[in-house]
């Protein structure tokens, strides 16, 4: 990437670069500020990255639901691109068929990321890992390291705000060849043949289970070996939208069924009369088609049982994998109690924090965290304050619940309890007045979202 030094003094420091740290960095010299985006791989990998690529995709391929009308993540998707997200873009570029969601061929988006930055000439790459706090002489600093913060770093923030981080452990589905899948078992649909973005309504494999055979499977979960913890992590929590399947298995025999591998909007090509007990399905991983990930099949199973187990599933026989599952730990801030509302760092206000580590969970809403940090820093650069989204909208209900206006805040002890990690959902939003009939909530909801979006974006102008 080229270097600007003679604005190098007055550059943007972005450490991390993932998701967030990348739309960061994109949004920052979007707004005509030169930017520093530290990575430290290669030469520091973490327990869950296989390249050096910006905006790497260590777990899912999918962004969700791209629709804007009817599900949170799809109207976050919606006013992101509204603010020249270069994650969307790269996401809207580089989509494979997912039925209803936005999913995208990994290495392919990684590389469109990676390729946009390094022709933005106000953007400079440094590698290497940044170990401790910034240097002081960075008076704006976004730290964008993501729930795999190097532990030199993750103990210099502690040490800083005094407070501990706390911590889930997040889990990795399989990845398995194409060809490898028989689908004379198998068939290609999308649940109630919803074509979505990119799609044609037959955009996943489904391999169907009876009732003997999910009974089956189930009881093979239960005894599966599995990953042994260290003893200081054995009593962290699991992330409740992100659970192993082992431990879904755990909660009660319907659990998964009621779950990923729930039947419904689905029939079987090669027996339309007999309906399923149980479904897996498998996504499009890579825009050529050749390789398929087990949606919702995170997992903490040593990779032999996962191998022996996984291919008890009808037309998984045979299957061949390119990835196994895994598990990992991930730390997020207690942030309501440590950052304000432009998610500056209450004990050091030149450091801002963006993206997973603040307390959102997926993809987009890490991104759309880089998005707004970016802004706010470019902003307090230029010598403008610092604007935040309406409430209104998906990404100010997220920024909201990671700066402590959400309903974790106890008013009467005036502080926060209870907080842990959050997807975008309509749960979040202000109360629409006049009340809305049910049905129609959702869509009113976006409405609302967009037109004071809109607002919001002419005013930055």
């Amino acid at each position: 990437m080229n270097s600007n030094n003679a604005n190098r003094d007055k550059s943007i420091h972005i450490i991390g670069g993932g998701l967030a740290g990348s739309e960061a960095a994109w949004q920052i010299a979007r707004a005509g500020v030169p930017v520093i985006l530290h990575e430290m791989r290669p030469e520091r990998m973490t327990e869950a990255h296989q390249s050096d690529g910006l905006a790497e995709l260590v777990c899912s391929n999918s962004f969700r639901s791209d629709d804007a009308q009817a599900s949170a993540v799809g109207l976050l998707h919606e006013e992101m691109r509204r603010c020249d997200s270069l994650i969307l873009a790269a996401a809207d570029a580089n989509k494979v068929p997912a039925g209803g969601a936005l999913a995208m061929d990994r290495d392919a988006f990684s590389a469109h990321v990676s390729a946009a930055l390094a022709a933005e000439p106000l953007v400079e790459l440094a590698r290497g890992e940044v170990t401790g706090l910034p240097p002081e002489a960075w008076d704006s600093v976004i730290i964008a390291t993501g729930p795999l913060t190097s532990p030199d770093l993750a103990a210099a923030i502690g040490d800083l705000t005094g407070a501990d981080n706390l911590a889930f452990f997040d889990a990795i589905a399989p990845i398995i060849h194409a060809d490898s899948v028989d689908t004379s078992q198998a068939w290609f649909q999308s649940r109630y043949d919803k074509p979505g973005p990119g799609g044609t309504g037959k955009d996943y494999l489904n391999c169907p289970l009876s009732k003997e055979q999910y009974e089956a499977f189930i009881a093979a979960l239960l005894a599966a070996e599995v990953t042994e913890f260290h003893d200081w992590e054995r009593d962290t929590p699991y992330f409740e939208g992100c659970l192993p399947i082992e431990v879904m298995a755990e909660r009660g025999p319907e659990t998964l069924r009621y779950g990923p591998m729930k039947p419904v909007g689905l029939t079987n090509a090669h027996q339309p009369d007999i309906k399923p007990y149980g479904v897996v399905q498998l996504r499009q991983d890579n825009v050529q088609g050749t390789l398929y990930n087990l949606v919702g099949f995170q997992t903490k199973m040593k990779h032999g049982a996962q191998v022996d187990i996984l291919r008890t599933i009808p037309g998984l026989q045979n299957a061949r994998f390119a990835r196994m599952g895994g598990i990992h730990r991930n730390t997020f801030l207690n942030s309501p109690a440590l950052l304000d509302g432009t998610c500056r760092l209450l004990a050091q206000p030149r450091l801002r924090f963006a993206g997973q580590i603040t307390g959102v969970e997926g993809y987009v809403e890490s991104a759309a965290m880089g998005l707004l940090t970016g802004r706010f820093a470019a902003a307090e650069r230029l010598g403008r304050p610092p604007a935040p989204p309406p409430p209104t909208t998906s990404m100010g209900t997220l920024l909201g619940h990671i700066t402590g206006t959400a309903r974790h805040r106890d008013v009467k002890e005036g502080k926060t309890v209870d907080f842990q990690p959050m997807n975008a959902n309509f749960g979040l939003f202000p109360i629409l007045q006049p009340p809305v009939k049910k049905k129609l909530r959702k869509a009113a909801y976006a409405d609302r979202a967009l037109i004071d979006l809109s607002a919001w974006l002419s005013a930055q102008t």
